[in-house]
Order: structure tokens, then sequence, then C-alpha cells
């Protein structure tokens, strides 16, 4: 019975209090935002009499080629390879390539072939969005108890609720008349909530923790979280799209009857083609045809076409685990080899450090959201983590490993600029934001590996290598 109080009060104070809170700061007015009108995504380049093929050609070969190299560095340097494959893109945008050689800037990316690389991204995000659902496997969401539903939900409430307060700050300098505060406020909050899942898991294979007890209750705690930060994305671009308030409660209602026909009838369809014996062969169109259909539903509804294609690697049935296993080796080559390189590069054309310039209050404001952000993250996690029963160190390890954004924080951004809900300013902070957290994951995971070893030491943590290297003396008091 004490147990139960204490799950209940670490829910309220950790889950219900800050939900309560950023819905009472929805309703307040920030003022008028003044901040400048975002521009068409995509630099557009120059006017090009050379064919669109040829040219299309050339930069998706450049583009993979880079991303792939750059991923090869990060893994060197102990990093994630998605670390290095964003930065390629970045690196071949306007801030690295197009101010140190902008002749060659425009020659890979001239207007003519900017429409056939935005399509390659969208492909790019759909099949990853399906991946990602695909991870998200029932057994990892049962049988964890209450520690992964009260610290999941608290990983997407706490830095939800700072983030909508932050959106109170930055809305009249950074934000645009057009826009109004709800929307922007809380696609901001669910930027600042989302974890990926993706990359999380990726390093906790890397590092062999993703069978220990951190290592499930975290791939738990991201699975909750990714899910309620999807859906608070969702009922932002229903704002954004449609004001009205039946407009949005109208295509909110039709997105639950598109989930529960998923769940109820193509789900079970499924299940029975594959029990029945769908060979190889078919699996593979089955799967390719089944999320492009519910990404063209979503986009129909007046969602982005992710959510379609991430639901339905989530409903995916998991029967012939080979043939499945199969199905995900294969789309994943061909996402990860060719059609995500093409959306790194999409984000790094619309981010624009030149923007934030020498400017050291637009610095200012993008160091106020990395702070806000992080803390969010591993501050919620980790406090509310402990007295749930989770040792310190192992909080520790929880808030850092959940503050990985990585993939899925890049999508979500390319969501609000295509929408217009943010600057490219705006975006190019978030962009930065995003890369340092994820960056940030493994170096803070080593410093915390060492803190222990330190502390398991004989006579605790105040123990050193001796210069020789031959014995431990204790450091002076």
């Amino acid at each position: 019975m004490k147990t139960m109080r204490h799950c209940a009060l670490a829910y309220g104070l950790s889950v219900v209090l800050p939900a309560a809170l950023a819905l009472l700061m929805l309703g307040l007015d920030p003022g008028t935002a003044t901040g400048p009108v975002p521009v068409p995504p995509v630099e557009a380049g120059r006017r090009e009499a050379t064919p669109a093929v040829p040219l299309l050609l050339l930069s998706v070969t450049v583009v993979v080629a880079l991303a792939h190299l750059a991923g090869a560095a990060a893994r060197r340097l102990g990093q994630p390879r998605v670390i290095g494959e964003m930065a390629a893109g970045i690196l071949l945008g306007p801030s690295l390539l197009g101010a140190v050689w902008p002749q060659a800037h425009h020659a890979l990316f001239p207007a003519a072939v900017m429409p056939y690389l935005n399509l390659l991204a969208q492909f790019g995000l759909a099949f990853f969005m399906f991946l990602v659902g695909l991870e998200l496997r029932g057994d990892l969401l049962r049988g964890r108890g209450r520690i992964a539903l009260v610290c999941g939900q608290a990983s997407v409430a706490v830095p939800f609720a700072l983030g909508v307060g932050l959106a109170l700050v930055i809305y009249p300098p950074l934000a645009v008349a057009s826009v109004g505060f709800p929307a922007f406020a809380l696609f901001i909050g669910a930027a600042l909530s989302v974890t990926a899942f993706p990359v999380l898991a990726r390093i906790l294979l890397e590092r062999g923790m993703f069978h220990t007890p951190t290592g499930a209750l975290t791939v738990t705690c991201a699975a909750i979280a990714d899910v309620t930060a999807w859906l608070l994305l969702a009922v932002a671009i229903t704002m954004a799209k449609d004001s009205s308030p039946a407009g949005a409660l109208r295509t909110l209602g039709l997105t639950a009857a598109f989930a529960a026909v998923m769940a109820g009838a193509v789900r079970p369809l499924l299940t029975r083609l594959l029990r029945r014996g769908l060979s190889q062969e078919a699996t593979l169109p089955v799967v390719v045809v089944g999320l492009l259909v519910s990404g063209l539903l979503t986009e129909l509804i007046g969602i982005h076409l992710i959510f379609g294609a991430f639901l339905f690697g989530v409903l995916f049935p998991r029967d012939g685990d080979v043939r499945l296993r199969r199905v995900r080796e294969r789309t994943q080559d061909v996402t990860t080899s060719f059609l995500l390189p093409p959306f790194f590069a999409f984000v790094g054309l619309n981010t624009q450090v030149g923007l934030l310039g020498g400017d050291p209050a637009m610095w200012a404001w993008c160091l106020l959201i990395l702070v806000v952000a992080v803390a969010g993250k591993v501050g919620g996690v980790a406090a509310v983590a402990g007295p749930m029963g989770v040792p310190g160190r192992e909080a520790a390890r929880l808030g850092v490993l959940m503050n990985c954004r990585g993939v899925t924080e890049l999508v979500i951004l390319s969501i609000g600029l295509g929408l217009g809900l943010i600057t490219q300013a705006l975006f190019t902070m978030l962009v930065i934001v995003a890369l340092v957290s994820t960056a940030a994951t493994a170096p803070l995971l080593g410093l915390l590996d060492r803190w222990d070893a330190r502390r398991d030491r004989p006579g605790g943590g105040a123990w050193r290598e001796d210069p020789g290297g031959t014995r431990a003396v204790r450091r002076p008091a």
C-alpha cells in the first residue's frame, strides 16, 4: 500500500502537475509575435539549363557518399553513426559549403533538383518512421510495472511543460504573427519532449546495455515517451492546419477512427496473411504498399504522412519472426543507405547558422533552449526515477539516455518548418539543440561509468591511479 501511495504521488507530481501547468500556460497571452516571416523551406538556388535528372544523380551521389563517410568518422570518435550523418547534411548546406564555396553549393543543389530531393526525403521519413514503429514491440510495454509508466510519461510531461513555458518567453521575439500561440507552444513542447528511440536502442546495443535492467527500463520508457510525444505533435499539427475548434476536432476524430480501423481490421488481416504462409518475396511488397497507403490516408486526413507509416509499423504483426527480421533488415538497409541521407541534406539546407551570426541575443536564446531541453529530460526523469526506487546512478543514466533526440527530433523540426510554425532561425537553434544533446549522450555515459568505477574501488571515490601505473593510492583529503 505504501508503494502504491508513493507511485500515485510521483505520478501526480511528475505527470499530472506539469500537464496541468502546461494547459494553464496555453491560455496565457505572451504578447504579439514580431519575429521574421519564415521563408519557404530550402534555399531555392539558381535556375539551371541542365536537365534535372543528371543534377539529381550528382546531388544524391554526393549526399549519400558524404553521409556514410561522416557516419564512419563519427563511429571512430565513439559517437552513433547518425551524428555524422546529421552533421554531413549541415556541412553541405549554407552554413558551411554555401558560405565557403557558394558556386559548388549552387551547382550541387540548384532549384531544379530541390523538389525531387524533397520527395526522396519524404520517402525516407515514411520508411524511417515505419522502422521506428516496428521497434516498439508490445512486450516492451508490458510487464515493466509502474516505474516504466511513470518515468516514461514524466520524460514527456516535464519537458513539455518547460517547453510551453519557454514558448511564453520566445514567442514575441522568435515567432511570427501568423502563428497562434497555442499551436506554437504545443509544437515547442512536443519538440523538446521527444526521445530518439532508434538511436537510443543503437547506443544501448553498442554499449552492451540493451539486455541489462537499465537498458530494458530505458527502452520501455522511450517507447512510452515516443507514443505520447507523437500524439502531442499530432494535436499541434491539427491546430496549425485548422485553427477552428470544430475543424481540429474533426481531424482528431478521423485520426482516432483511422487508428481504430488499423488495429481492428488491418492488423488481423495481416496476421492471417502471415499465418497462411505469405512468402518472403510477397512480404516486402505488402510492407511497402501498406506503409505508403497508411501515409497517404493520414495526409488526406490532415496530419503528416509519418503518422500513418509509424502506426503501420507499430501494428504490424510479429508472427513469423524470421520473415519479419529479413524484411526489417532489407528495409533498413535501403532506408539508412539511400533514403535518409537526402533527408539529412534537406535539413542541412534549411539550417543556416549564419542567421544567428554574431548577435549575442540569438545565441543566448539558443543556449536557453538547450538548457531547458536538457534540464527537462535529464532532470525530470532522474528526479522521478529516484523516488520510484531506481538507484541514483541508474536514474542518472536513465535521464542521460532519454535526453538523446537524434533523427526523430529532426523529423519533428522539418514538419514544423514546412508548416510555417517556426522560422529558419528558430529551426537552426533547435537543430543545434538536437545535435548537441544527442552527441552528449555517449560522453556523459562514459563519464558516469568512470565515476562509478572510482566509487566502486576500495575506499570509495577517493582513489586514483599511481603515476607509475602500478598501484592505486589514496588522494589527499
